[in-house]
């Protein structure tokens, strides 16, 4: 997958008055790369047009000009995409009461080595999340990890941790958008 280059992000003014046609394209990418895990876990799957709205979305909100700000923006979301054959996704745990989510995001620390994807071969595939994300004691509510599935499409997403099991399989739309993300 391509990563967001420079050239490609446009002044915040700019930008504005074009943001209400590219948001609704980017939601358009987003919604195949979308699936639900479970009752709280959202999974996002990255590509070259979110990263590049992400970066474009900070730059506008920061009100960024300086080029520095400009490219480490740039450079901390391309690191959101997947290598040659992987998938890079955003993983939401949304649990809206507060007690139950710090008390789940505590239980749930070994969450990191249970969550996979099983690909066209029945193979499951692990996820490996960012390491700098991983805290012992606690999960964050929102992780960075990729899918290192060797060009191999995913057809579902779950996880298999003891008291969170859940597997979703993925629809056709799902499939089709992974499979543009891997060629």
């Amino acid at each position: 997958m391509q990563p967001v280059q420079r050239e490609e992000i446009i002044d915040f003014v700019t930008y504005e008055e074009k943001r209400a046609d590219v948001r609704t394209e980017v939601l358009a990418i987003k919604a195949p790369r979308r699936v639900h895990v479970g009752e709280v876990m959202t999974f996002l799957f990255e590509n070259t047009a979110t990263v590049r709205y992400q970066v474009q979305e900070m730059v506008r909100v920061e009100r960024m000009v300086r080029e520095s700000d400009i490219v480490h923006e740039i450079e901390t979301y391309n690191e959101l995409l997947g290598g040659p054959g992987e998938l890079g996704a955003t993983l939401l745990i949304e649990i809206t009461d507060e007690a139950e989510r710090n008390a789940k995001l505590t239980a749930w620390t070994a969450l990191p080595q249970h969550v996979y994807a099983r690909t066209e071969d029945g193979t499951r595939v692990t996820a490996v999340f960012d390491l700098r994300q991983i805290d012992e004691r606690r999960l964050s509510s929102v992780h960075y990890l990729k899918f290192p599935l060797g060009g191999r499409l995913p057809l579902a997403i779950g996880v298999d941790m003891p008291g969170l099991v859940a597997e979703t399989t993925l629809n056709p739309s799902q499939i089709e958008a992974l499979r543009a993300d891997l060629a």
